[in-house]
């Protein structure tokens, strides 16, 4: 089965054909997490894509990063301008990630080096894309993201481990927006936080949507978080796109009956059928 989004008019920033991955199991044989998944993204656009936990949303998004290796194939096309991402060399996978896409991890503190301090290490992403970029320069560029971001310079010289959860995730955005992608991609980006710390990331990340025109794919189980975020909703399931349709239609009148139970799956405090 292949399932498509597509928008009537304009250039897709990114186009997604028959994409699927296939994880080695090391028994002789293969597992396939990702089943010919069709879709494209915009330029400004955000994308959700929602479903259970093990349905292929983050294989999708290491897929467009090129991070899944050998003995695992990933077959299909993942086209960047006139590019195809799947057939890049080594040195043009370097160039290609962090500088036109990015990607905030999921679990913030695994994903921060527990031993540097945060600045230092939106630096040296920095200078590890861009070798001729003085460690001053990259500095200043660090301590204007964490002002975009909202975190105090006079916290950059602290480790991962002084931060909460949500300044820890807003390292995170700043480091993914260092090197000014066009393509940001958030992998559960709110999950492990409070309501409160989730409302303020997501209001950040409409924030830079704008700032930036960037477009994002939003990853997580959570369709609240998308009916506020999202242009565009994607559903899966065991690795395959089973509905796609714009906020609205996903959320007010979802058509399979799979992402209807992902609705109605949501807990309200009345226990009444839940509309979001």
């Amino acid at each position: 089965m292949t399932s498509e989004a597509t928008k009537e008019t304009g250039t897709p920033l990114i186009s997604i054909r028959q994409l699927a991955v296939d994880y080695w199991t090391g028994k002789s044989n293969y597992f396939r997490a990702v089943d010919l998944v069709t879709f494209d993204i915009f330029r400004g656009e955000v994308i959700g894509l929602a479903g259970e936990s093990g349905s292929g949303k983050s294989t999708i998004a290491n897929a467009i990063l090129r991070l899944i290796e050998p003995p695992s194939k990933v077959t299909g096309e993942v086209k960047f301008g006139q590019s195809n991402i799947l057939r890049l060399n080594h040195t043009q996978v370097q160039a290609y990630r962090w500088k036109l896409v990015s990607m905030i991890f999921q679990g913030a503190m695994n994903s921060l080096d527990p031993v540097f301090p945060i600045s230092d290490q939106i630096v040296e992403t920095i200078r590890a894309h861009e070798p001729s970029t003085t460690k001053e320069d990259a500095m200043k560029t660090a301590l204007d993201l964490f002002r975009r971001v909202g975190i105090d310079k006079r916290r950059a010289g602290d480790y991962p481990h002084q931060l909460s959860g949500g300044m820890r995730q807003r390292v995170m955005i700043a480091m993914a927006l260092a090197l000014k992608p066009k393509l940001l991609i958030a992998d559960e980006p709110t999950s492990a936080l409070d309501v409160v710390t989730q409302q303020q990331i997501i209001t950040l990340l409409r924030q830079l949507r704008l700032e930036y025109n960037l477009s994002v794919l939003f990853i997580t189980h959570d369709l609240p978080i998308l009916s506020e975020i999202s242009d565009r909703i994607i559903v899966m399931r065991q690795g395959r796109i089973v509905e796609v349709g714009d906020r609205s239609q996903i959320i007010q009148h979802p058509k399979h009956e799979y992402t209807q139970l992902l609705i109605k799956s949501v807990p309200t405090l009345t226990g009444e059928k839940n509309v979001l």
